[in-house]
């Protein structure tokens, strides 16, 4: 893979900046964190050379200074809201959140429980949480939030909420997703730190957009389409431009809100230490870009890829047009086509020559291996095989799993457990190499493969079931689908 992304001078500025801010402010330091803490897979797919988890490394360095208060909304509890790419609700989001947070050495101080209007499932989850020992405070909804900015800043609105105590400098407000009340939450710690007489300050934490890259920088576009259900608009920031006269990108809800929290900061404050909401941040990525060509090629790839997962959720009923429409006009404004993708075209055209569902996959040296549907096994669990057969250079007609052991798992399937479809999914393959390579050394040197798959693309013609999307995404490999099933059912 090639590199964009200086990971270790990231990591060193990104802490001192934190650091400095810290400072900046006195006592203390409300760092609202957007985006994911760990396993930001985005921001290393678009900035090559980025870890998932340099984050989280990075406020290791911070970690005796810290302590995380994880932000979830009662409305998001009632509803049950699902994390889509966990398919966990966000109730249960904040119990795995806690427990990643403690096990890589990391303080979690409380949950609050935000825009908290007397819901009964919010009431359960706060019993759940205070029974496991953990601290739990409750911010309200406020009439006219966030509009009503006399009321806000008073004892009816943001005096209302449970003041949350804090012990360390540096507190980061986290939750599971968007729309959590991580800003409320901040804003109303400085409300209550400040009747208290303690000096502290706010702060905002997001990777993407990246500030100081151009408006329409192939990175930002790709954070434009990633967010494209939320409706976030990348744009220059107008308050930044006129305090120094110097062009910044934000995005669009910080920017509409930024004249309310200017007036909610006075009322706090009595004036506001920030002139832009671009000052608010802290974010150094643009800073540690060492090859900006290689960034515009990743992360042209990852908005194509957001462009066929929005087909996937229409084509399931699961998102809008609009989610649809408003990615394409981002491949315009990148000049992109679906086909620049490398292994749509061989794919597609092995799928029309056989008039059956196909896969291709492209591997870490360019190589394209394709693989088709047959009586054994599906596309996608065929060009796996076909793929770890390549990496270890393994004849293409040498069988890695013996039919005779196929078919008694495909007996299983369909006679035993009610199945319909008596080909096998990836994971069923990978089990049944997994017991083949136990005596046969060419399946097992085709499972010491497996690794080697990690950053490889996929594309297959239909859509997968969730069992082989979740076996790819395990392996690392980045996939995108036709928006077409591979049979004419009401129920799928």
């Amino acid at each position: 893979m090639k590199i964009g992304f200086d990971n270790e001078k990231y990591l060193k500025m990104q802490s001192e900046h934190i650091r400095q801010r810290i400072e900046a402010f006195g006592d203390k330091l409300y760092l609202e964190f957007g985006g994911k803490l760990f396993d930001d897979y985005h921001a290393s797919r678009v900035l090559p050379g980025f870890a998932p988890d340099s984050k989280l490394r990075m406020l290791l360095q911070l970690a005796d200074q810290s302590e995380i208060i994880i932000a979830i909304s009662a409305a998001d509890i009632e509803k049950n809201k699902v994390r889509q790419d966990l398919g966990i609700t966000y109730d249960v989001d904040v119990l795995r959140l806690i427990q990643s947070f403690q096990d890589k050495g990391l303080y979690v101080g409380s949950v609050v429980i935000t825009q908290y209007s007397g819901q009964a499932s919010a009431d359960q989850f706060k019993s759940k949480l205070e029974h496991m020992g953990i601290r739990v405070y409750r911010h309200y909804s406020i009439e006219g939030y966030p509009s009503n900015v006399s009321l806000i800043v008073s004892d009816e609105g943001y005096g209302k909420n449970d003041y949350i105590e804090t012990t360390r400098p540096l507190v980061i407000v986290t939750a599971p997703g968007p729309g959590s009340g991580k800003m409320a939450t901040c804003l109303s710690q400085l409300y209550h730190e400040n009747k208290r007489g303690i000096k502290a300050g706010y702060a905002k934490f997001e990777t993407f957009p990246i500030w100081n890259l151009p408006l329409k920088h192939p990175v930002n576009l790709a954070y434009e389409a990633a967010t494209a259900d939320l409706n976030d608009v990348n744009m220059i920031d107008p308050f930044h431009l006129e305090a120094y006269g110097k062009t910044a990108v934000n995005y669009n809800r910080d920017v509409d809100i930024f004249p309310v929290l200017n007036a909610i900061f006075e009322g706090i404050y009595g004036e506001s230490p920030y002139k832009s909401p671009t000052d608010m941040g802290v974010n150094m990525a643009g800073m540690c870009i060492v090859d900006d060509e290689v960034c515009q090629e990743a992360s042209c790839q990852e908005i194509i890829r957001r462009y066929y997962q929005s087909l996937n959720r229409l084509a399931r009923e699961e998102g809008a047009s609009d989610e649809v429409y408003k990615i394409e006009l981002l491949m315009k404004q990148a000049k992109i086509t679906p086909e620049m993708r490398p292994v749509v075209t061989p794919c597609l055209e092995r799928a029309k020559k056989l008039s059956a569902p196909a896969a291709a996959m492209e591997l870490s040296d360019g190589a394209i291996v394709t693989g088709k549907t047959s009586n054994l096994l599906g596309a996608s669990a065929a060009v796996l095989l076909n793929a770890i057969k390549v990496l270890g250079d393994i004849p293409h007609d040498q069988h890695l799993i013996a039919p005779s052991a196929i078919e008694p798992i495909q007996t299983l399937k369909t006679c035993y457990l009610g199945g319909h479809n008596p080909r096998l999914h990836t994971d069923e393959v990978l089990i049944a190499l997994s017991m083949s390579a136990a005596t046969d050394p060419v399946a097992k040197k085709a499972l010491d493969q497996l690794p080697k798959l990690r950053g490889c693309q996929v594309h297959t013609s239909v859509m997968l079931s969730d069992v082989d999307i979740k076996v790819f995404q395990k392996l690392g490999v980045e996939l995108t689908s036709e928006p077409v099933y591979e049979h004419k059912k009401l129920y799928h």
